[in-house]
């Protein structure tokens, strides 16, 4: 996988597992570029999802999940001639989240990057880590540490 794969995986996980409403208001301070034709319109369907039994066994269907789809293309392109296509993927049914997703990505292919990284990708990034740090602090709170003490009364 190149470092540019990599790069665009990450975002796109960013932008999917991001807040709606977060992510909406991120974009409307962006300025909400035009320039953008729907290739595929978001669309709402299924997926089957998968899983492991211990995270390495036999693979298994865990069941359906619903997911919402965009594409869109970038007017212009990049500096080179070619298109960019901005791919959405999101769980749930939230068309707008899948659209304005496509659209990152799709800015996210431009010398744009810097600047939409910095406006919108850190900032979720950063919103997520302080999620994940809540929801470790909640369940920190509520461990229970059980031992075993052993009596000396029952040798064997």
């Amino acid at each position: 996988m190149t470092k540019e794969t990599e790069q665009r995986r990450d975002w796109m996980a960013v932008l999917a597992k991001s807040d709606p409403a977060t992510l909406q208001r991120l974009w409307s301070d962006l300025g909400d570029p035009a320039g953008f034709t729907t290739l595929r319109p978001a669309e709402t369907g299924m997926v089957m999802v998968r899983g492991r039994a211990g995270g390495d066994g036999m693979a298994f269907a865990l069941g359906e999940m619903t997911v919402t789809r965009c594409v869109v293309k970038l007017a212009g392109g990049r500096l080179d001639g070619s298109e960019v296509l901005g791919f959405g993927y999101v769980a749930g049914r939230d068309r707008r989240h899948a659209e304005i997703a496509a659209r990152v990505d799709a800015l996210l292919q431009t010398d744009r990057r810097d600047a939409v990284e910095a406006a919108l990708i850190a900032p979720l990034r950063q919103a997520q880590a302080e999620a994940r740090e809540t929801a470790r602090r909640k369940a920190a709170a509520t461990r229970v540490d059980f031992f075993t003490m052993v009596r000396g009364e029952n040798p064997r």
